[in-house]
């Protein structure tokens, strides 16, 4: 008996201690907008790896898109995004098309259609001025979403049901994803360090995120994300992609035509 209260003294501890290291440390950005970075993963090189994390309340901060197309300019940076279009933070909206413009899945924003063909991807994103954020699962949700400002489509990772839908797979690359939680706060997502994506979700869905749907925004080199607000100045640009960019050695954003922002407080 004293052995096995020992034992349940002993993983009680130890519960508690993971449950403490995992408590995350948010620092505001603006109203509305926090960020946080934790250490998970590992490198190709070996080294710790970091997820970034915005997590951004619709309700309190404006979110937007700038598009390549919409403002018939070229494909920018997600920094140069973030100074020619006022934004706080900017990240990848999607993975593009050959022609460098195009978003893969359907995007639309107000009456700007970047992309018009809706494909097999089951992850939609709605967002309409200051109402909480619509995250729809495409095979269980067919809803218009025509009353909405901002839509965009892309491949899933995680069901609104927190059900991770990747199977093993050995490929890996760096990561920019877009997560919502419970509350509907959206958390826009970024790792330099590879994940295979099976490996990838059930990493977020162990953390203490509370993440309740997630969509792939993009892969290696060109995964990004900005942050400029609040006292930090982030310009992270993804590397490692399996077959494609085999190490750590991209330091810079590459241009990309469309991203998903959050406008600067006035």
């Amino acid at each position: 008996m004293r052995r096995y209260t020992s034992l349940c003294l002993f993983s009680a501890l130890v519960c508690a201690f993971f449950a403490q290291a995992q408590n995350i440390s948010w620092r505001a950005i603006q109203p509305g907008v926090e960020f946080a970075s934790l250490t998970t993963g590992k490198m190709a090189s070996g080294d710790s790896g970091t997820l970034y994390v915005v997590r951004v309340d619709p309700a309190r901060a404006k979110l937007t898109v700038a598009l390549a197309l919409e403002s018939q300019s070229k494909p920018r940076t997600a920094a140069e995004w973030c100074r020619t279009a006022g934004l706080s933070v900017a990240i990848n909206v999607g993975m593009y098309q050959t022609d460098l413009l195009s978003n893969v899945g359907y995007l639309r924003h107000g009456s700007h259609v970047n992309n018009p063909r809706w494909n097999a991807d089951n992850a939609v994103l709605a967002l309409n001025g200051s109402s909480p954020a619509l995250w729809v699962d495409r095979d269980v949700d067919t809803r218009s979403l025509n009353n909405y400002d901002i839509v965009v489509q892309n491949l899933r990772l995680i069901t609104k049901s927190r059900k991770n839908v990747w199977a093993p797979n050995a490929r890996q690359w760096s990561e920019a994803a877009l997560a919502i939680d419970s509350k509907r706060r959206l958390l826009f997502l970024f790792t330099r360090a590879p994940w295979s994506m099976r490996e990838f979700n059930d990493e977020l869905l162990r953390l203490p995120l509370d993440v309740a749907g997630a969509m792939h925004l993009e892969g290696g080199p060109e995964a990004s994300l900005s942050i400029h607000g609040g006292g930090v100045d982030l310009d992270l640009a993804g590397s490692f992609e399996t077959g494609f960019w085999p190490d750590d050695s991209n330091v810079k954003q590459w241009a990309i035509p469309n991203v998903l922002g959050v406008a600067k407080a006035k």
